[in-house]
């Protein structure tokens, strides 16, 4: 899947095929090349990546998205934990939630130099990782990035995924439950509160953006092959509308990728990128779940595995758009601003 419509000759981004299954994947990523990251003259081809692994399984692609991003991350930090070997598979873990906490304090214990206790919600195949970034608290009421063994190399008993039901039927395979953390040896990845504002921080987040555009691209080839040889008029305005939406994803995700790569933005025009084109996604993808639902009716749905898994999925993923709340953030950027947008 190409964002820039323009065919040129490109090698493949990865070695062999792009895996088409959950443990396909995290059983490859390990071994892809250094180089896919946002801001390295690469920033469309690691998209197009996401997106076409989204657009043949969404889970797959949230399987590798974070994956990817968590190298890029250390890369811009210009670290090499120690926690895990050259050859793991990596989480992030960032999210923050009511009621649950993850404290971080130095501690001259243990090699990395810091040990982290308390709960972090919202972390996404925990159980299968090797290793994560997370977010904790600071002793002086910042926020610090640490790298963390999950697995083989975590002390016994410091981290512990909490037993939680996945109750969505979407993303089934990339259950996202707590994990309880023990005084669990943690390395620093940057400063207080570097991850936060490092440049890239907001390329991560339209890195999401594609893979929701690849899972709406999933959907709307079922769509197309729902309309072809039918003489069907009303059928055929959802789908134009279905590719005019689209088209407009593909050309603010390839838009931003030249942006990137130009290493031109800083951090408040990044912010306002990043916002503008994960809500113009978003907005994409639930256009295109209403239509192919309106023009598909409930069969596909109720008797298409495949079908009602991609949109099962969808649904699910890009509520990590914020909606309202994101257009709002948006607005009060704008508002903030001196002079005329657009």
């Amino acid at each position: 899947m190409r964002l820039d419509p323009v065919p040129t000759d490109r090698p493949p981004p990865v070695p062999g095929p792009l895996p088409r299954t959950v443990d396909d994947a995290l059983t490859a990523v390990p071994t892809w090349p250094s180089d896919l990251l946002p801001g390295t003259g690469r920033t469309a081809v690691l998209w197009e990546t996401l997106a076409t692994l989204a657009a043949g399984d969404l889970a797959v692609a949230r399987a590798v998205e974070p994956h990817l991003d968590a190298l890029a991350v250390l890369a811009q930090a210009g670290v090499r934990p120690t926690v895990v070997g050259a050859t793991a598979t990596w989480g992030v873990f960032a999210a923050e939630g009511p009621g649950v906490r993850l404290d971080a304090r130095p501690s001259d214990d243990v090699p990395g130099g810091w040990v982290l206790s308390g709960v972090k919600p919202w972390c996404s195949l925990a159980g299968r990782l090797d290793a994560a970034l997370v977010t904790a608290h600071l002793p002086d009421g910042g926020r610090g990035l640490f790298a963390v063994a999950l697995r083989d190399g975590a002390d016994a008993g410091t981290v512990t995924v909490l037993d939680e039901t996945w109750a969505a039927r979407g993303l089934v395979e990339i259950p996202s439950t707590s994990v309880r953390f023990d005084d669990a040896p943690a390395e620093p990845v940057g400063g207080p509160d570097w991850y936060l504002t490092r440049p890239g921080f907001w390329w991560g987040g339209i890195g999401v953006a594609a893979c929701w555009y690849g899972g709406a691209v999933g959907v709307a080839r079922r769509l197309l092959d729902g309309v072809r040889g039918r003489d069907a008029p009303l059928l055929h305005a959802h789908l134009g509308a279905v590719d005019r939406a689209l088209q407009s994803a593909r050309r603010a995700l390839a838009e931003a990728a030249a942006l990137v790569d130009a290493g031109t933005l800083d951090d408040a025009a990044g912010r306002l990128l990043a916002k503008r084109v994960r809500g113009t996604v978003a907005a994409v993808c639930e256009d295109v779940l209403a239509r192919a639902a309106h023009a598909l009716g409930p069969a596909p749905l109720a008797l298409e595995p495949e079908h009602a898994k991609r949109v099962a999925d969808l649904q699910l993923y890009v509520r990590q758009h914020h909606a309202e709340r994101d257009d709002a953030s948006l607005g009060s950027a704008l508002a903030a601003t001196d002079g005329v947008p657009w």
